[in-house]
């Protein structure tokens, strides 16, 4: 039986938690002291774990084989879900410079929600490409390939509530299947992403918003997607002289 095999069959009596893969990874890559906790009594007697006695008369805990395996297959199920996300977030910021926009991944905003400060890092951000500041109409889009992520973010109402003080629409961007529109707070607006489309299932709310001057210098150590200048814009439009020469 391959490490894998054993991975899986130690799980499957175990039933590991996000916290008992969590903790294995810790011990893998620590010295391995042990917790005296619930979670590492089960993965000792999952045989995922197992007591070394040192010389010193210490016990710490190794990773076994099998703990390995199920290390392993927990890092290539969440790079396949990274991966799907991150083709996703790229497809939204794509055709947010299509739409003649200005678009950042992953960028790190503050914001006053209520009496404290939040943080937050919306998957794309965007506005418009304009040199008046009343029509930026920044624009935020959070992107959920998986239900179970897309519930945990929504219990999240502090997160989303800086989404809303940072940008006059927030979208949310669900994989067909994940949730009904319903299940999407009305203050946001609903895309549903298919293999081929992005469709509007509900539109946002559009409220007007200028941005604060820290968001202003959060943008300026940024670096904005590529395709967004007016000459990159034209080449997706295709050379008009050469084709109407052609």
């Amino acid at each position: 039986m391959d490490a894998n095999s054993k991975a899986q069959a130690a799980a499957g009596t175990l039933a590991a938690s996000a916290a008992h893969r969590r903790r294995l990874r810790d011990v893998y890559r620590s010295a391995g002291w042990p917790c005296l906790d619930a979670i590492e009594v089960e993965l000792l007697a999952a045989g995922l774990l197992v007591r070394v006695q040192q010389p010193s008369g210490h016990e710490t805990l190794r990773v076994t084989d099998a703990g390995i395996g199920l290390i392993a297959e927990t890092l290539q199920r969440n790079r396949a879900r990274r991966s799907a996300h991150e083709a996703l977030v790229e497809r939204v910021a794509r055709e947010m410079t299509r739409a003649g926009r200005i678009a950042w991944r992953g960028l790190s905003l503050r914001a006053k929600v209520g009496d404290a400060w939040a943080m937050a890092m919306p998957d794309v951000f965007s506005i418009r490409h304009t040199t008046v500041e009343a029509y930026l109409e920044p624009i935020v889009h959070e992107v959920k390939v998986h239900r179970a992520d897309l519930l945990g973010d929504l219990r999240q109402s502090t997160k989303r509530a800086a989404y809303l003080q940072m940008a006059g629409e927030c979208w949310y961007v669900i994989r067909a299947g994940i949730a009904l529109p319903e299940e999407i707070p009305p203050e946001c607006g609903v895309l549903v992403a298919t293999e081929t489309s992005l469709d509007v299932a509900r539109p946002a709310p559009r409220r007007a918003l200028r941005l604060p001057f820290d968001a202003w210098m959060a943008l300026a150590r940024a670096a904005p997607m590529d395709g967004w200048r007016l000459e990159d814009a034209q080449g997706w439009l295709g050379d008009t002289a050469d084709s109407s020469q052609g």
